[in-house]
């Protein structure tokens, strides 16, 4: 199996750190985002969307999006719930992420570590809508160590991925304590 990204994107990471947790073998091709070298006639041929994650299988197969990918990778593992409700709930977190977390504090990272902005630059319904998505997260993570209860799930892989970067974001994480915990808690399961 074949990986293409670039380890700048959380989104990357998210399916490089599944594939390290179950000890699946891949090999890792970098793609620079910031050459548009996922736009090539040769990428876009493998993943219409032209972003990554893309991930190759053994069999020449193409699959895109990192929350696809990931749950592909993680079948009948660990890191899908068994019980079917927790598995919802598991999928919440993670569509909750693509649409309510990630294009707020994933953005504000990009604009101001790889466009320069500063923080009074960012774009205050971002801003707004990060903390936001940080907070609920807070009020959360206070009842359980991990998103779904007691044990490490795909929902933890996907959202620590750029919450563990939101300071770069122009994010405060110090108010956010139960937050900061289980970060160390899912850096220390994976190993990162």
């Amino acid at each position: 199996m074949r990986i293409y990204g670039d380890l700048i994107s959380g989104n990357c990471l998210k399916v490089k750190w599944t594939c390290d947790k179950l000890k699946l073998p891949y090999e890792w091709v970098g793609v620079d985002i910031m050459k548009d070298e996922s736009r090539t006639p040769e990428f876009l041929a493998m993943n219409r969307f032209g972003q990554v994650p893309t991930v190759e299988l053994d069999d020449g197969r193409c699959l895109a999006q990192s929350n696809a990918i990931i749950c592909y990778l993680a079948e009948g593992s660990k890191l899908i719930p068994k019980d079917s409700y927790d598995r919802g709930r598991m999928m919440e977190w993670m569509f909750w992420e693509q649409y309510s977390h990630e294009p707020y504090i994933a953005v504000c990272r990009f604009h101001m570590k790889y466009l320069g902005k500063s923080a009074d630059e960012r774009d205050p319904d971002r801003v707004k809508r990060g903390i936001a998505a940080l907070e609920t997260m807070e009020t959360a993570l206070k009842e359980s160590d991990f998103l779904i209860g007691e044990k490490l799930s795909l929902a933890d892989i996907s959202l620590v991925a750029y919450t563990r970067l939101a300071t770069e974001g122009g994010f405060d994480l110090v108010p956010y304590p139960a937050l900061t915990d289980w970060i160390r808690r899912v850096e220390t399961e994976l190993g990162i």
